[in-house]
């Protein structure tokens, strides 16, 4: 298996970014949601919004690297036998979800930046995290509204991308238990893909 995508299935770079980033994502959703079910006065708490804040800020630096890697390396195509309007589904699913990686840390990272608290950001502990120096600059009349948009969107951003989550799985099971063909192995590492994907298309 090689480092770059080809025809048939993608590389080990790839691979490797996409199911980083998806346990990231999901550890990241898990922890948003506890937060917002513990009361303020909970002793773990500001621990969670630390590797909160951390591990959005991983996903960040990593979905910027898996779209670079993307961008220089087309996707695999999909099968030659799939609708048009499942095509354009798993493509549209694909665009959504580069967008998702990136919107949601950086609207996360920009409210912690515009926030009034003026907090610092620290990456697991280890080191403090710039802020967006515009935002962290702005009059203190304007933080908390701004603030709040960010926040909002933040959490819109973030159930869209549990619904997208749900769909992508159920589209990769899909794939693989009923249409019977390689789009889910092709991900996978370790497992074999014969050379029927097709070439258009995808």
């Amino acid at each position: 298996m090689t480092a770059r995508d080809t025809q048939l299935r993608y590389g080990n770079v790839a691979m490797t970014l996409h199911w980083i980033i998806a346990a990231l994502l999901i550890i990241n959703l898990g922890l948003g949601l506890s937060m917002a079910s513990l009361p303020r006065t909970a002793p773990n708490l500001g621990l969670i919004v630390m590797v909160h804040k951390s591990t959005g800020l991983t996903i960040l630096v990593l979905s910027v690297l898996r779209l670079v890697w993307r961008l220089m390396n087309p996707w695999p195509p999909l099968p030659q036998n799939l609708s048009p309007a499942l095509r354009a589904l798993a493509r549209t699913t694909h665009v959504l979800f580069y967008v998702m990686i990136i919107a949601i840390p950086l609207t996360g990272w920009a409210m912690v930046s515009a926030s009034p608290r003026q907090s610092p950001i620290m990456w697991y502990g280890l080191f403090e995290w710039p802020k967006i120096g515009f935002l962290t600059n702005l009059a203190a009349d304007q933080k908390r509204p701004v603030t709040g948009m960010l926040a909002e969107t933040h959490e819109i951003l973030a159930f869209l991308t549990i619904a997208l989550i749900v769909l992508h799985v159920a589209g990769a099971l899909y794939h693989h238990f009923i249409h019977r063909d390689q789009v889910l192995k092709r991900m996978v590492p370790g497992t074999k893909v014969a050379g029927d994907i097709g070439q258009a298309g995808g």
